[in-house]
């Protein structure tokens, strides 16, 4: 084994010079690959910000909806308070005829 090591040595060390090369080539060839995928993910944000958008824009309405039922629980209990009565109606009337 050892004499074929000898006679070969030039060979074996060419090869392994070679493959080192090509694995190396490979590699590089696999990074630039990668690299260049990894610009279609930069495009990601813009949709992220139009979603970010829609949702603001959908918080807004909510508050301003939560607002306008506060201010009419306000009202009726006000009511309520003022013509009992007629607080009542309403209420039922809310509670009955508006599904």
């Amino acid at each position: 084994m050892k004499e074929f090591i000898q006679k070969y040595q030039k060979a074996i060390v060419g090869t392994g010079a070679v493959s080192v090369l090509l694995i190396c080539y490979f590699q590089q060839k696999e990074l630039s690959k990668l690299r260049s995928e990894q610009v279609k993910v930069y495009n990601v944000p813009a949709a992220a910000d139009s979603l970010q958008k829609i949702v603001d824009s959908l918080e807004t309405e909510l508050f301003m909806a939560k607002t306008m039922n506060g201010r009419y629980e306000l009202a009726l209990e006000h009511l309520h308070e003022v013509n009992q009565p007629a607080g009542l109606v309403f209420q039922r009337y809310m509670e009955t005829e508006t599904e």
